[in-house]
C-alpha cells in the first residue's frame, strides 16, 4: 500500500560527506535498512525514534492462519487454525528514502516530477538539480505524521527545502513558521524542516491525493 510522499528540494548535488551523514541518520533512526543503491534506502522506522508513540498496545501481535499440513489439504472436518507469528514483530513504520537526479539515480523520475515548475523555482530561488523523495509504504495516520517527522529529521542533515501538496481551501491556513511559499494556484506548500514539524504537532483529519501517493493534510 502506497503512503504519503514529501520531496526535499536540492540546489546542488549532496557532497560524499553529506551522503554518509544521510546515510548514518538512516542507519540510526532504523529497525531494519536496506540500501538499493547509494541513496537509495528501503527502512523500517518505529515512530518513537521520530518522538511519536505507535499507540499499539504492547505485546500485540498480528494473528495468522498456521496452516497444518504445508501445502496440503488438511481434512475438512479440523477445525481452522489462527494463531500468531512466532517471528517478533517489527513496529517500524516502512518507507523509500531516495535521492535522484542526475549522476545518481532515478534521473527520469526526477525530470519527470520536475518537469514545468517556474513559479515553485522562483519562490525556491533555484533551480533544483537533485531530490530526495521520502515515501511512506503504508496510509494509517501515523504514517503522515512520520513521514513529516522524517523527513525535517532527513533536512537537518542534508538541508533543502521541503514541497508538500494541500487540499483544497487549506492554503489560506498555512501561515505558520517555516513557510516558504505557497505554488501551484494554493495546491503546494513550500518550506523548512520547522514547517515540518510545526505541520506534524496536530494530527491531520484528512490527506490530498496525488500522483505520487498521498499528501498530508496541513492542521496548523
Amino acid at each position: 500500500m502506497s503512503g504519503p510522499t514529501l520531496v526535499i528540494e536540492l540546489a546542488e548535488a549532496l557532497s560524499p560527506a553529506a551522503l554518509r551523514e544521510f546515510r548514518a541518520l538512516m542507519v540510526g533512526l532504523s529497525s531494519h535498512f536496506t540500501e538499493k543503491r547509494p541513496g537509495f534506502l528501503d527502512v523500517n522506522v518505529p515512530t518513537e525514534r521520530l518522538g511519536v508513540e505507535d499507540g499499539r498496545e504492547e505485546g500485540w501481535r498480528k494473528p495468522v492462519p498456521l496452516p497444518l499440513l504445508g501445502s496440503t489439504s488438511a481434512d475438512e472436518e479440523l477445525p481452522a487454525l489462527v494463531g500468531f507469528s512466532p517471528q517478533p514483530e517489527d513496529w517500524g513504520r516502512p518507507f523509500l528514502v531516495y535521492l535522484m537526479g542526475p549522476g545518481v539515480g532515478d534521473e527520469n523520475l526526477f525530470e519527470a516530477e520536475h518537469a514545468d515548475e517556474p513559479e515553485v523555482e522562483t519562490i525556491l530561488g533555484f533551480r533544483p538539480t537533485h531530490a530526495v523523495n521520502v515515501s511512506a509504504c503504508a496510509d494509517r495516520e501515523i504514517d503522515h505524521m512520520a513521514t513529516a517527522l522524517l523527513t525535517a529529521a532527513v533536512m537537518d542533515v542534508i538541508g533543502g527545502v521541503a514541497k508538500a501538496e494541500l487540499l483544497y481551501g487549506q492554503a489560506s491556513f498555512i501561515a505558520g513558521p517555516g513557510v516558504v511559499g505557497i505554488a501551484d494556484d494554493d495546491w503546494m506548500a513550500l518550506g523548512t524542516a520547522e514547517f515540518l514539524r510545526s505541520w506534524s504537532g496536530t494530527p491531520p483529519s484528512g490527506w490530498s491525493s496525488s500522483p505520487d501517493g498521498f499528501a498530508p493534510e496541513v492542521a496548523l
